[in-house]
């Protein structure tokens, strides 16, 4: 992806790049399947998390201990999918009064209609999978008599993984495009009209993803960040949010919503991501004025 922006860089505005020349292709053929990229990036970053979160409680100061891992591994899979589904339903179905119609149509395409399960039509919400990942990790946390904010710094410093891939998928789909621009590396989507645009998918990679992720890999394993009690969380929440909030610039509003953004003078996704931003600046003050936990390792109440 990098070496498409820097191609790009002697183009020029008046000879943007063309999505459609880049040889990108939607999936994997496997015979009569094609394995799709969004949902292989969904699988690897579902198995990154496992495969880290794993690593990471057998260093000292784990919260948690395998067992645990593993209930987190299987709850928060469906916390991201059934959220993430429910949270476009909720957040970016809405007409041009910008009032969801997730919440006022209950007899067409509505909160209730069976075109929710069809995943594989599209649409899914960051803000909604984040609802749902929190719901599992309460409920594993309620369950296994869990400390949820350290588990939360555990969880927190995985999901970057997953934001970077499903940024790049939507890139290789040629969806979610950006905002019109003569920027050099401007390209021009298919289904969005001759019109050179911001590839606002690798912006979002690069920071809500990439960035990120480095980040908290290592104040992690570096620093002692593990020992203060959401300090982890909070600088992922803080992070994301003004990521997200930045992002939101370059982005296209999705059409349902254009006009609420032209009338309220910011997108769902920004609106949305305004309490991530308070939320992660009061854990991570929070973290930072209260003495770190005890170093040592979790022990399993129910380990022979």
């Amino acid at each position: 992806m990098l070496s498409i922006l820097a191609a790009s860089g002697a183009a020029g505005a008046a000879d943007p790049i063309y999505w459609s020349d880049l040889g990108l292709v939607p999936g994997i053929p496997i015979g009569p399947f094609t394995l799709r990229f969004y949902s292989l990036a969904y699988l690897i970053g579902v198995i990154f998390a496992y495969w880290h979160l794993s690593k990471m409680i057998k260093a000292p100061g784990a919260p948690m201990a395998q067992r645990h891992a593993d209930d987190l591994f299987f709850y928060c899979t469906l916390g991201v999918i059934i959220g993430g589904r429910l949270g476009y339903a909720a957040f970016y179905t809405g007409g041009d009064t910008g009032i969801p119609s997730a919440f006022t149509d209950f007899s067409g395409d509505g909160f209730v209609s069976w075109k929710l399960l069809r995943l594989w039509d599209g649409g899914m919400s960051f803000h909604g999978g984040l609802i749902g990942v929190l719901a599992a990790i309460a409920f594993v946390s309620w369950r296994g008599k869990l400390d949820f904010l350290r588990v939360c710094d555990y969880i927190a410093v995985n999901v970057p993984m997953g934001m970077m891939l499903g940024r790049l998928a939507n890139f290789v789909n040629g969806e979610l495009w950006g905002r019109q621009t003569d920027v050099a590396w401007a390209m021009i989507f298919p289904g969005a009209g001759e019109v050179p645009r911001h590839p606002s998918q690798l912006y979002q990679a690069g920071l809500e993803g990439l960035v990120l992720l480095v980040v908290l890999l290592a104040l992690f394993w570096k620093t002692r960040a593990r020992y203060r009690r959401g300090l982890l969380v909070g600088i992922f929440t803080l992070g994301i949010g003004i990521a997200r909030f930045v992002n939101e610039f370059f982005r296209e509003p999705d059409p349902q919503l254009a006009e609420f953004a032209a009338r309220t003078g910011l997108s769902m996704g920004q609106w949305l991501t305004i309490p991530l931003i308070v939320i992660g600046l009061i854990v991570t003050l929070y973290a930072v004025t209260r003495k770190p936990v005890a170093a040592g390792r979790a022990k399993d109440p129910q380990a022979a």
